[in-house]
């Protein structure tokens, strides 16, 4: 009795010993897997901050071309109705195709903007397209961030066998901010 009480309890031990371990691995592995995706979501939430910001200044650069531009009306819609659009879209998905549409629709704006020496010259008009350039070098540079957080977070929950635990809790692949069809074009320079 004394010799099997002695076994039960080394396998009790060893069973105790190896759940403990188990347990430690699942719970660290589910505690990065969290950590990771805030770290894309805290990413995100400053991409939307950035696009937040370039919303703001879009009305008072619209205003601003209204006045010099008048019959640039359809470039005008264009970048308005793009701007509701963004201001629409509740997933990233939705938001990173938005904001591409937007994106366009400022590049046919600025070339617009190029045909009115005047309003170049406006002191407003240069202010506020100072701070939408500077606001589009924030929003790069925030995408790269996300773009980051994102490829860590998918690396970690593909691979073996976090691959088994992220199937098991849910966790899925974020997707990327990839740049527009139109951005990947070498551009054309005429002189």
């Amino acid at each position: 009795m004394e010799k099997s009480t002695k076994i039960f309890l080394i396998i009790l031990a060893i069973v105790v010993v190896v759940g403990l371990i188990f347990y430690s691995s699942i719970k660290g592995t589910y505690n990065q897997m969290v950590t990771l995706d805030e770290g894309v979501k805290t990413a995100w939430a400053q991409v939307e901050n950035q696009l937040q910001r370039r919303m703001d200044l879009i009305p008072n650069y619209v205003e601003t071309v209204k006045g010099y531009a008048r019959h640039e009306r359809e470039t005008l819609e264009a970048v308005t109705n793009a701007r509701a659009k963004v201001a629409g879209s509740t997933t990233p998905s939705q938001q990173i195709g938005a904001n591409t549409e937007l994106t366009a629709a400022l590049s046919r704006l600025l070339l617009v903007v190029e045909r009115y020496p005047d309003l170049k010259a406006n002191q407003n008009f240069i202010r506020l397209q100072d701070e939408l350039a500077g606001t589009e070098n924030r929003i790069a540079v925030e995408r790269m961030r996300y773009n980051e957080a994102v490829r860590e977070y998918n690396v970690y929950i593909r691979r073996f066998p976090t691959l088994i635990f992220a199937n098991m809790f849910g966790f899925t692949k974020a997707t990327l901010f990839e740049a527009p069809e139109e951005a990947k074009a070498p551009p054309k320079v005429k002189f």
